[in-house]
C-alpha cells in the first residue's frame, strides 16, 4: 500500500500518523512539502519550492488564488517526480489551505482522498472582527476574505472525507459538507506532556525556576493580537503589583502567524509591552523566544498558571499540552476552547477583552494554588479522557479508515506499530 501526505509544512498535524504508517510493514509512505518540511525516518518527503512571480497584474480579489496556483503547480511537478519512481498512493491525507490539493484528484483519480478541515474563512462570529482595535477590514477585504475558501471548497468537492479537531472548528464549514467532516483531533502524547514537580528551566541568565517558584506562563506561535497578546500584557501591571515574587515566561516568536502584520518597522511584543513597561518591573519579564521541545515541555511542567488567549479562531495545541502537563489554565471564552476548558472544572475562563478580570483570576489562583490542585488534576484527565494519543485519538482515525473508507489494512496499523 502506498500512502501519501501533502503539507507544505509537514509532518505538523500529520505527525503521529506519519509515524506510525512509516514503521509498518508492506506500507510505503511519502510526502509532499514546501522547504519548511521535515522528514521523517521511512518517509520519501519531496519538497518544492516556493512560487514565485509578481501578481500585481492579477485582479486584488483573484490574487491568493493565484499564489495557490503557482503552488499546485510545483506540487504538481514534485508529485511526477514522486509517480516516476512507480510510487501509486491508495490514500492522500492533504492539508487544502495553500492549493497543493489543486492537482490531486487529476493525477490520482482513484485515489482515497482525506483532507485537514482546520478551518473555514466567514465574516461573522469567528476572528475576522472580532476585535474591534482592529476592524478596518472593508467590503473588499470581506470579499477577499470569502474568496480564500476556494481551494478548499474545490478540496472538499474532490475528497472522500475529512477530520477536524474540534467540533467548532467543523462547524465553521458550510452545512452541507460538515457530514463528510469527522471531528477527531491530532491527538495529544500524555506520557510525554505529563506533570513533573523536579522540572527546571533555565532563564536566560542563568537563573532556574521550578516548581517552588511562581511562575506565569503565555504561549503563542508569535506573540500577536490573535492570540490575545495584548490583553496578557495589558493584565501584567495589576498581577505583577499583587504578586512580589511572580515571574512571566512568555514563550513565542515576534513575527505574525495569523491576522494583521504589525506596522511596518516593529513587532507587536514591542508594541505592546511598551504600553506597559514603564508600570511593572520589567527584570521579572522573561521573553524567551521559540523553545527547543524539552525546554518547552520543562516550561509548562514549572508553571503556577497559565494563560491562553485566542480570538475565535483555530485551537491551539499550546493549550492542551499546557493540560496535560497538568498546567493551572486561565483562558479565554472563546471558541473552540471552551470545548475543552470548563469554567471552574478544569480550568478558569475569563472573558477575552476583560483585562481587569484576567488579572484579577490570575492573582486569585495564584493565591489559591494549594487549594487548586483538584483542578489542576481536573485539567490532565480532561486531556486523557478525551485527547489522548494512543487510547481516543489514534482508535478515532482506525474507525475512519475501517468503518467510513473501508481502509482495513490502515485501519489495522494506526496505533498497533511499534514506534519506540
Amino acid at each position: 500500500m502506498d500512502v501519501l501526505f501533502v503539507h507544505n509544512n509537514f509532518p505538523a498535524q500529520y505527525r503521529h500518523i506519519a509515524r506510525y504508517l512509516s514503521r509498518a510493514p508492506n506500507v510505503r509512505v511519502a510526502a509532499v512539502g514546501a522547504a519548511t518540511a521535515t522528514t521523517l525516518p521511512g518517509v520519501n518527503l519531496r519538497r518544492y519550492s516556493a512560487p514565485e512571480g509578481q501578481v500585481v497584474q492579477t485582479h486584488p480579489f483573484a490574487r491568493r488564488f493565484d499564489l495557490e496556483c503557482r503552488r499546485a503547480e510545483q506540487v504538481l511537478y514534485a508529485l511526477t517526480s514522486l509517480t516516476a519512481t512507480g510510487f501509486k498512493p491508495d490514500l492522500i491525507l492533504a492539508h487544502p489551505g495553500w492549493g497543493e490539493t489543486l492537482p490531486l484528484r487529476t493525477i490520482f483519480p482513484s485515489a482515497i482522498i482525506v483532507l485537514y478541515c482546520e478551518f473555514y474563512y466567514r465574516r461573522d462570529g469567528q476572528d475576522v472582527g472580532f476585535d474591534s482595535e482592529f476592524t478596518d477590514v472593508g467590503a473588499d477585504g470581506l470579499v477577499n476574505l470569502h474568496l480564500k475558501n476556494a481551494a478548499t471548497l474545490l478540496a472538499l468537492a474532490e475528497s472522500d472525507a475529512g477530520v477536524s479537531p474540534t467540533h467548532w472548528q467543523r462547524a465553521t464549514y458550510p452545512q452541507e459538507y460538515q457530514t463528510k467532516i469527522s471531528v477527531i483531533h491530532d491527538g495529544v502524547d500524555t506520557k510525554r506532556f505529563c506533570p513533573n514537580n523536579k522540572a527546571t528551566f533555565r532563564l536566560p541568565s542563568g537563573r532556574r525556576l521550578t516548581t517552588s517558584d511562581e511562575v506565569i506562563t503565555f504561549v503563542a506561535r508569535n506573540l500577536e493580537p490573535l492570540r490575545g497578546y495584548h490583553i496578557f500584557a495589558r493584565a501584567l501591571p495589576k498581577v505583577l503589583e499583587a504578586r512580589s515574587k511572580a515571574e512571566v515566561l512568555i514563550i513565542g516568536g515576534s513575527g505574525t502567524s495569523y491576522g494583521r502584520p504589525a506596522p511596518h518597522g516593529t513587532t507587536w511584543r514591542e508594541t505592546f509591552f511598551g504600553e506597559i513597561a514603564n508600570r511593572l518591573d520589567v527584570a521579572r519579564v522573561h521573553f524567551v523566544g521559540t523553545l527547543a521541545a524539552e525546554a518547552y515541555l520543562s516550561a509548562l511542567q514549572i508553571s503556577s498558571a497559565h494563560v491562553y488567549l485566542t480570538y475565535p479562531f483555530v485551537l491551539s495545541w499550546s493549550l492542551l499540552e499546557a493540560m496535560s502537563a497538568g498546567c493551572l489554565v486561565i483562558a479565554s471564552d472563546t471558541g473552540p476552547v471552551k470545548e475543552v476548558v470548563k469554567n471552574n472544572k478544569n480550568g478558569f475562563l475569563v472573558p477575552f477583552f476583560d483585562v481587569k478580570h484576567l488579572s484579577s483570576t490570575i492573582i486569585d489562583c495564584l493565591d489559591k494554588m494549594r487549594m487548586l490542585r483538584p483542578v489542576r488534576a481536573a485539567s490532565r484527565n480532561a486531556i486523557l479522557e478525551s485527547y489522548d494519543l494512543e487510547t481516543i485519538c489514534l482508535p478515532a482515525f482506525a474507525t475512519l479508515f475501517k468503518d467510513k473508507l473501508h481502509l482495513d489494512t490502515v485501519a489495522s496499523l494506526i496505533g498497533r506499530v511499534d514506534i519506540d
